[in-house]
This record gives structure tokens, C-alpha cells and sequence, in this order.
């Protein structure tokens, strides 16, 4: 065999054992989660599914949002426009978490239909503003420069 066929057929060896490893790993590390409407489905066809984990993707119902004194834990409504359910998150909250944020959250339905989270993350914002200008009046000031000069 010469040293040009050994060499392809390595190459060839590698490209196809590199492709079969990305393509079996897909399935692997995809991450899926479901709507609040397919969490109702899957609850009515199957009342076990109750305490399964699983991880819901849905918007905050704005206005419910109750957070406790302790701040390790927050209460609020999740829907997908269709199905709604009370989520009780115990844990760290994101700092974008707000009012009609899309979020993921990771947990378990419980037996009175709250989801009990776990895992909360909150979509970030898809452009972030400039501060408006609090005093274009001062003199010396320039947008986009510091009120206060810096040492």
C-alpha cells in the first residue's frame, strides 16, 4: 500500500471516528425542557409524572412576584400563555430575575400543583441601554462621561 492511500485512509479514519463522537454526544448533552402546557399534559396522561424532575421554560406572570424577608427564597406565577402554575424557588435568585422574564426553572411539580424550583435562570436583557443622562445641566458635563471625576 502506498504512503498516500495510508495517509487518506488515516485521515479518513479520523474524520469519520470525530463525526460519530459529535453526533453521539448530541443527544447526550441537548438539553430540553418543557412548556407549562406539556407539563399539564404529561401530568394528565400519566399522575406519576408528578415528582419527576424536569425543567420548564415560561414567562414571570408580571405582579406576582413575592420574594421572603430571607431572600433565599421567592414565590411567583410562570406561564406559557396558556397553562399557569405557582412556582416556589428556594435557592439563589439571578439578578435579572423580574417581572415577565422568560426563565428555566428546574424541579418538581408537587402533589398541589406547585412547581417546587430548585434551579432558577433568567433570560438576560438582548440589549442593554446607556443610563439616561441625570444632569446635562452641570457645567463641565459630557455624555458619556462620569458625573464624578475619577481619581
Amino acid at each position: 500500500m502506498k504512503a498516500r492511500n495510508k495517509f487518506l485512509l488515516g485521515g479518513v479514519l479520523v474524520v469519520s471516528t470525530a463525526s460519530y463522537l459529535m453526533a453521539s454526544s448530541i443527544d447526550e448533552t441537548a438539553t430540553y425542557y418543557l412548556t407549562p402546557t406539556e407539563l399539564a399534559s404529561k401530568v394528565s396522561e400519566n399522575p406519576r409524572f408528578v415528582k419527576n424532575g424536569v425543567k420548564i421554560g415560561a414567562r414571570v406572570v408580571s405582579g406576582t412576584i413575592v420574594r421572603e424577608p430571607s431572600g433565599r427564597s421567592v414565590a411567583f406565577k410562570m406561564t406559557d400563555g396558556t397553562k399557569t402554575y405557582d412556582v416556589k424557588h428556594t435557592g439563589i435568585v439571578p439578578d435579572t430575575f423580574t417581572d415577565g422574564v422568560d426563565v428555566v426553572v428546574e424541579g418538581r411539580l408537587d402533589a398541589n400543583g406547585t412547581f417546587q424550583s430548585t434551579i432558577l435562570l433568567a433570560k438576560c436583557a438582548s440589549r442593554y441601554e446607556n443610563a439616561p443622562d441625570k444632569y446635562p445641566d452641570t457645567p463641565g458635563y459630557k455624555p458619556g462621561m462620569p458625573a464624578t471625576p475619577r481619581a
